[in-house]
């Protein structure tokens, strides 16, 4: 016997429920998991124009706690109020080994472009403040300097 009227409209409404359904479900599965941060070949090798001489580190450190601080935590480790909010976790400037790997270019690309759930701040700040948080993101990973010559260090308390 064949579907009457009203069953084939229960019928396309359940299916168009349906198919909304899983049309939110993927939406808002592709916002949580946003997939890795691919950066492009020529953005991983630009320079940075700024010289390490023109590093403002006090203007930087402003940029820094103002916007980056709260995920990225006010020393870099990535232990920011926010960062547990957060999958995956924000970024440990301090790791030597993965900073190492990163380009001065990778690094800007990303604070220019951002990636769920980081954003961009293209439009947050100039070009140079950009190039300034490169500078002090290195810095995070830097090695302390060594002490000045007949300066004595603390031994290590046992």
């Amino acid at each position: 016997m064949p579907a009457t009227p009203r069953k084939r409209s229960k019928l396309i409404l359940f299916l168009f429920i349906l198919l909304l359904l899983v049309a939110a479900g993927s939406a808002v599965y592709s916002f949580l998991n946003p997939g890795p941060w691919i950066i492009p070949e020529d953005a991983k090798r630009v320079a940075n124009p700024l010289k390490p001489s023109q590093f403002e580190p006090l203007r930087a450190r402003q940029l820094y706690m103002d916007k980056c601080a709260e995920c990225h935590g006010d020393t870099g480790k990535g232990d920011g109020s926010q960062a547990k909010m957060y999958s995956p976790r924000p970024t440990n400037f301090t790791d030597v080994p993965s900073m190492t790997a990163e380009t001065d270019g990778a690094i800007f690309y990303k604070i220019s472009e951002g990636h769920r759930p980081m954003p961009g701040f293209k439009k947050r700040y100039s070009e140079e403040q950009r190039w300034q948080l490169v500078l002090l993101i290195r810095a995070f990973a830097a090695p302390p300097p060594p002490p000045a010559p007949g300066v004595e260090t603390q031994p290590s308390a046992k």
